[in-house]
């Protein structure tokens, strides 16, 4: 069932899953359905369950740095599979016991590789969402809006805000590497890992 409302939601976005319409791909009443989950939200929950699944384990051996890169960039590959979680993931108000267990491992890397746990608080503070493969990004991607209201929206707003227009438009998103509405591309993505990363090292080393 859940793999079932996973391949929906890959297929037509999450507004398009409904406890009605999942029964009928299933071939059930929707009440069957309800012998599996209370209701759509622990629906929901099951389904990022699934997508942090698909998450590598840890590398045996790897020192910390390269252990935390690997599995955020496994994350973000099990996102780019399935654009709709990380919607649903800032939806949530409570993670589920997956999600807390990936979380756990991740703080284990960062006090293994010898950070106090003061400093791995400031440290998860820090990388935020990035943790599970995407980030909030600053301008949004603009494809989805009218290239003449776009253009129109720049024409207006550019005089006024050149720094801002600058920046927005500087570069192109590619299509295949975001991550839902709004999150950054790839190149972005790693870069902003690796320059934290880099200062989580310094930061352990001044320690």
């Amino acid at each position: 069932m859940l793999r079932a409302a996973v391949a929906r939601a890959d297929k037509a976005g999450i507004e398009s899953l409904s406890m009605r319409r999942l029964a009928e791909e299933l071939g059930v009443v929707p009440m069957a359905l309800y012998k599996h989950v209370a209701n759509k939200e622990e629906l929901l929950d099951g389904m990022i369950d699934v997508v942090v699944g698909e998450i590598d384990p840890p590398v045996a051996g790897a020192g910390w740095k390269s252990a935390v890169r690997q599995r955020i960039l496994s994350a973000r590959r099990a996102l780019l599979r399935h654009p709709w979680a990380s919607q649903v993931m800032e939806s949530k108000q409570n993670p589920t016991p997956l999600v807390l267990a990936y979380m756990d491992t991740m703080i284990g890397l960062f006090r293994a590789g010898g950070f106090s746990v003061n400093l791995t608080h400031h440290v998860m503070h820090t990388i935020g969402s990035r943790v599970l493969g995407f980030s909030q990004e600053l301008f949004n991607d603009s494809s989805t809006i009218d290239p003449e209201v776009a253009a129109a929206m720049m024409r207006e707003l550019g005089p006024k805000f050149p720094n801002v227009l600058a920046i927005a438009t500087a570069a192109s998103h590619e299509e295949a590497s975001v991550v839902g509405p709004g999150c950054d591309d790839q190149y972005e993505f790693e870069f902003a890992l690796d320059l934290l990363l880099d200062g989580f090292e310094r930061l352990l080393q001044r320690a």
